[in-house]
């Protein structure tokens, strides 16, 4: 499977799906106009991706900055799908990183971790400098 790339644009985050290396990662800001249109190539590649896996470890990084409303309904939809493909015997860890002086950020990546319990949550705080 070829990995997908988007690059960042002022309204919408990077994202890097390298599926050849099992590493996802999305970093930015996340208020497109339209999130559902926005994202809908990413949960599509991501979704015929986890149907490929067996016993493998997935390594997600997520490094936003800020993200709407919408964003967060994908967002819930993505970690849905990760949360399901460790319940069918793979490894899921989640890197959420934040601005160490963000509690909303870090809030809602313990929010997701109580959401979906079966991914390894692993928030690290970064410096804003």
């Amino acid at each position: 499977m070829n990995d997908f790339y988007v690059p960042a644009t002022p309204t919408s985050p990077e994202i890097d799906f390298r599926f050849s290396s099992n590493t996802l990662g999305i970093r930015g800001e996340s208020y497109p106009e339209n999130a559902a249109a926005f994202y809908s190539d990413a949960l599509r590649q991501l979704r015929t991706y986890l149907a490929t896996l067996d016993a493998t470890h997935v390594e997600i990084n997520v490094e936003l900055k800020y993200f709407n409303s919408s964003s967060t309904k994908i967002l819930y939809t993505l970690f849905g799908m990760l949360n399901d493909c460790v319940n069918k015997g793979n490894d899921v860890t989640l890197n959420w990183f934040h601005d160490e002086e963000d509690e909303t950020i870090l809030e809602f990546g313990e929010e997701l971790y109580e959401d979906f319990g079966q991914l390894n949550f692993r928030p690290t705080a970064v410096s804003a400098a």
